[in-house]
């Protein structure tokens, strides 16, 4: 083609038309198509191109650069933001996984030292929370914000103390600025409808929530605030401020803070149905938190009056068993329930509970623990003369979910389950090292036995099935807060 005698290429269209052409590609063909010329570079970012922006980000210096290109892009107009921090690899030593030490360091005592590698990761990481927050401050198109960062809990059992924050912001400057621009960012919304701030360290504050208008507070639609480092009687939110988010129809807290008082709030008629409930119960939370303010079960029961599609998901760290039958109250409508384990585990009472009362709702089941010793599994169906694990595949009728490792799983109790279930157990994640074969099975020369039960268990489900050969390949395990968060979004979303 030619117009007055005169080549047109690519580089000629006009920007509109590029910026169409852009948008049918994903975002990394985006990248590499823009490097053709410098006039697809600059339709690179226009704002029709970018309404979500979701980054995975490396607590890592070499993170910086690239994040403050992309945040001064793309910062002032996304609609949607969402934004993981993490460390590849957790430094060790110098009392990075302590939970001994973290729960000292709460008590008032000196806390372990930190390895300098680690003071670096958390230098590194207030610099990168700070360039996100500051690229956002302005915008006023910003629908959904979603802050995570596990990096708070490197310390499996605890959180990081001030005693950790003073040796890498000395005078508090950057904790300040971080939680006043996060403060900045809710009073200049105009448009927010989804807040979602996950175990960050130190950005959420007990005054924060009173920045956002009451226009805005009246049509927020999700409200997700999990952070364990508020100690004492504090919560991240009130009964009362609770009372302003009359539109909410999903909620996601620390379950200590999750009270009576917020029960008969949502319960009340001028409050929308409310459709999910994410709830994190945390041993450091219920160590310095009480249990005495949590709904009782005539709470619950007025709350699923109101909202009778609710559906709960509850996730447990290292919280004991004694504990767990105080909370699990009959009238959860519980969907999906996660334990993660480090010095204690579940009882073969709570499975049984849990398989008794939520039988209607109950959709996913996961039972981490993460024990040293690989050798003394803590075995559920000891002194029953049923195992818990299978009575849950039996009652449970929508059970759609089932991980376990750190368990013992005898392997007729796993084919029962596969049989029980069937095809409508869409997962079923169960460790190689969790499985123990009875001696009459092993003792039968004629049969593998380990060939003999994969089959059994690939029959029950109706399609080929093999035991977890590797646990570092189960997100589940080796990242569970990121794994929980994850599926709390898409939980939430989910509506």
């Amino acid at each position: 083609m030619s117009v007055c005698g005169e080549a047109v290429g690519a580089g000629s269209l006009p920007s509109e038309l590029v910026v169409h052409i852009f948008s049918f590609l994903a975002a990394p063909d985006r990248l590499r198509a823009s490097a053709a010329c410098s006039h697809w570079r600059e339709c690179l970012f226009y704002p029709a191109l970018w309404p979500r922006l979701r980054l995975s980000l490396r607590v890592s210096p070499a993170e910086r650069p690239r994040l403050e290109f992309l945040m001064r892009k793309c910062g002032w107009f996304v609609r949607e933001l969402r934004v993981q921090f993490a460390a590849d690899n957790y430094p060790t030593g110098g009392g990075a996984a302590a939970g001994e030490g973290a729960a000292m360091a709460g008590d008032g005592e000196a806390p372990p030292p930190l390895s300098p590698r680690w003071l670096d990761l958390l230098r590194t990481y207030l610099e990168l929370v700070l360039c996100v927050l500051s690229s956002v401050r302005n915008n006023r198109n910003l629908q959904k914000l979603s802050l995570f960062g596990d990096i708070s809990i490197l310390q499996q059992h605890g959180t990081i103390s001030n005693t950790y924050l003073g040796k890498v912001d000395p005078d508090g400057k950057k904790i300040k600025q971080i939680q006043q621009l996060f403060e900045e960012i809710l009073g200049n919304s105009r448009q927010l409808k989804w807040l979602s701030c996950g175990l960050m360290l130190q950005i959420v504050t007990p005054t924060s929530l009173s920045s956002l208008s009451n226009p805005i507070a009246n049509t927020m639609e999700h409200l997700s605030l999990l952070d364990n480092h508020i100690l004492g009687n504090t919560t991240l939110i009130t009964a009362v401020e609770l009372e302003r988010f009359v539109n909410l129809r999903s909620l996601a807290l620390d379950f200590c803070d999750f009270t009576a008082e917020m029960a008969r709030v949502l319960a009340d008629s001028n409050h929308v149905p409310l459709h999910r409930l994410s709830l994190l119960v945390h041993s450091v939370s219920i160590m310095h938190k009480s249990l005495d303010n949590m709904p009782k079960d005539e709470n619950w029961q007025a709350l699923t009056r109101n909202s009778t599609n609710l559906r709960v998901y509850i996730m447990a760290f290292d919280v004991k068993s004694d504990d767990m039958l105080r909370i699990l109250k009959p009238s959860i409508p519980l969907e999906r329930i996660h334990f993660d384990s480090y010095v204690t585990y579940v009882s073969g009472a709570v499975v049984d509970l849990i398989s008794r009362q939520y039988d209607k709702f109950l959709t996913h089941f996961i039972l981490m623990n993460d024990v040293i010793d690989m050798s003394a599994f803590p075995d559920l169906s000891d002194n029953r003369n049923e195992d818990p694990l299978v009575l849950l595949a039996w009652r449970c009728t929508r059970l759609s979910l089932l991980a376990i490792h750190g368990y013992t799983v005898w392997a007729h109790n796993l084919i029962a389950i596969a049989r029980l279930r069937g095809s409508d157990l869409k997962v079923l994640e169960v460790t190689e090292e969790s499985i123990e074969f009875d001696q009459g099975e092993l003792a039968d020369q004629d049969v593998d036995p380990v060939h003999n039960f994969i089959e059994q268990v690939s029959l029950g489900l109706g399609r080929p099935w093999h035991a977890v050969m590797d646990i570092e390949l189960l997100s589940v395990f080796t990242e569970p807060t990121r794994h929980f968060y994850r599926e709390m979004q898409s939980f939430s979303e989910g509506i």
